[in-house]
């Protein structure tokens, strides 16, 4: 089953360009085979994302948040636990945590407090973790999902802050295992949703939205190869139709969006396998194997753990007023979903382009700064999308790096919609001198370059003539009803004019030439 669309979609677009052919003649039709569910069982995922936050310094001290791959060099006595140091709050990790609530609509708990929660972390030197209990900062709310062209929301659970603990490393030392406190200390929201999702591709979606998110508000890097984010997924299986929930199997620490989405489908497999073959379902917590794409045991967890949550008695409760929730929520840039809207409403782009425009705000910020000069919306998103985009891609360069000013995008565009240059020149050869000489504009290039399209009808005449001599058994074939042969046409036109022809003149004189035959 294919889930890259947007691939064959910008070979479609390339395609087109490069032989300027109307798109009558292009039609093309793919379809994508839905996902095969086992109709007999009914798939329940809750999903908890943990979410590392962009602050310079960790939740309870002036360490630095920063990912380093240099170990313990991120810490002091605080970090360290050494008795007599105290935690003091990040005021920033609170901003934070009310500017993810109030955009996925949870309710803000405005009387909070930190709790301990006595767990052993081997790599957490107080021996128990800072974290919220019965007042998350932000309740209820719920992530907006699209899949299979069916959009739902997926409510959450709650979103709480804690601190983050090391890591353990087991593979520096064969008898021993190592420790980097680097991370531990770092603030921490823990995005906790509702067993409201059915299947693997819903979680998929569910995971890529909130990352999207996160990212656009700038709150975490999204990197979760560096564990910026990473998921436990909560999993179980009932009969279609059933209310109850089955006995749920917990994968923890997934690190990518693909390996959660590997993770739930071997699991939920697993789980049918053992229920159809009448063995019990043991609740238990597991790990994900990407290498070999299945999932192990790590222990058994029959009952609910006691955390034996108390305050924090080292921090004081904190009161967040009306007036500091105003003051978040007036900041808060224009979320994707609302772009999404304008562009489809206003700009009339389709919802696969304004989606994919939104996916990252960098790439948004380009396209809106790029409609200041021009009111050519589709063509901005269609060489956003296609040239400009394979651009950034094969240098692996992102949106926020590109150097290119809109207005010199803006006026490449123009000079293909006024005919000009085509499409295919402009993007393959223009557009990547542009790049290299940015201070120039895209038709002093062309000029210089010897590339602005040819209009005159006589020379264009000559190419098609010989275009047409040059291929008598494909006039013959075209003549007798394999209208598609005009593409070998126009392409052969395309050549001998050393892609200066106007190639929408080239279509309509090649038409009239051989329909007269």
């Amino acid at each position: 089953m294919c889930r890259r669309p947007e691939i064959f979609r910008t070979l479609f677009i390339l395609l087109i360009a490069y032989y300027q052919l109307p798109i009558a003649h292009c039609l093309l039709s793919i379809t994508f085979a839905p996902v095969k569910e086992n109709e007999k069982y009914q798939v329940v995922i809750g999903l908890e994302v943990h979410t590392q936050l962009l602050t310079q310094s960790k939740l309870f001290c002036g360490d630095s948040a920063a990912f380093s791959t240099e170990p313990n060099t991120h810490i002091s006595p605080v970090t360290l636990a050494h008795p007599g140091t105290l935690p003091k709050m990040n005021v920033k990790a609170i901003e934070y945590a009310i500017k993810l609530g109030l955009a996925l609509h949870c309710d803000i708990e405005q009387h909070n407090y930190f709790a301990r929660k006595n767990y052993f972390y081997p790599d957490l030197p107080k021996g128990y973790q800072v974290s919220q209990h019965t007042t998350p900062i932000c309740k209820n709310g719920f992530v907006p999902i699209r899949v299979a062209d069916r959009e739902r929301n997926i409510r959450l659970n709650r979103i709480h802050i804690e601190e983050d603990a090391g890591k353990s490393l087991h593979d520096v030392d064969e008898n021993y295992t190592a420790i980097d406190l680097n991370r531990a200390g770092v603030p921490l929201l823990e995005i906790v949703s509702e067993p409201d999702m059915h299947s693997s591709d819903e979680a998929f979606a569910y995971i890529t939205e909130l990352r999207k998110l996160v990212t656009w508000l700038g709150i975490c890097d999204g990197n979760m190869e560096e564990g910026s984010m990473r998921c436990d997924a909560n999993i179980s299986i009932r009969l279609t139709g059933d209310t109850k929930l089955g006995t749920r199997v917990e994968v923890k620490n997934l690190n990518s969006i693909r390996n959660v989405k590997r993770a739930i489908d071997v699991e939920v497999e697993r789980l049918i396998g053992l229920v159809e073959n009448d063995q019990t379902i043991i609740q238990e917590t597991r790990s994900y194997d990407a290498d070999n794409n299945s999932t192990f045991s790590l222990r058994s967890k029959e009952d609910a753990d006691d955390y034996r949550y108390f305050p924090e008695p080292d921090l004081s409760p904190f009161h967040i007023t009306d007036d500091y929730l105003v003051e978040i929520k007036n900041g808060l840039p224009v979320l994707p979903g609302v772009l999404i809207q304008r562009y489809i409403k206003e700009f009339k782009l389709s919802d696969y382009d304004a989606a994919v425009l939104c996916d990252d705000k960098a790439q948004a910020a380009y396209f809106e700064a790029v409609i200041k000069y021009t009111d050519n919306y589709k063509a901005v998103a269609n060489w956003m999308l296609g040239p400009v985009k394979s651009h950034l891609n094969d240098r692996n360069i992102a949106y926020d790096a590109f150097t290119l000013p809109a207005e010199k995008l803006a006026a490449l565009i123009e000079l293909v919609e006024t005919g000009k240059v085509n499409f295919g020149i402009a993007a393959s050869k223009v557009l990547p001198a542009l790049l290299l000489q940015p201070e120039k504009q895209p038709l002093q290039i062309a000029t210089e370059m010897n590339l602005l399209q040819e209009s005159d009808s006589s020379s264009i005449e000559q190419w098609v003539d010989e275009a047409i001599a040059a291929m008598p058994d494909k006039v013959k074939q075209y003549q007798a009803g394999k209208k598609g042969l005009i593409g070998l046409f126009a392409g052969e036109v395309k050549k001998r004019s050393k892609g200066k022809a106007d190639m929408t003149m080239v279509t309509e004189i090649l038409e009239k030439k051989l329909n007269k035959q």
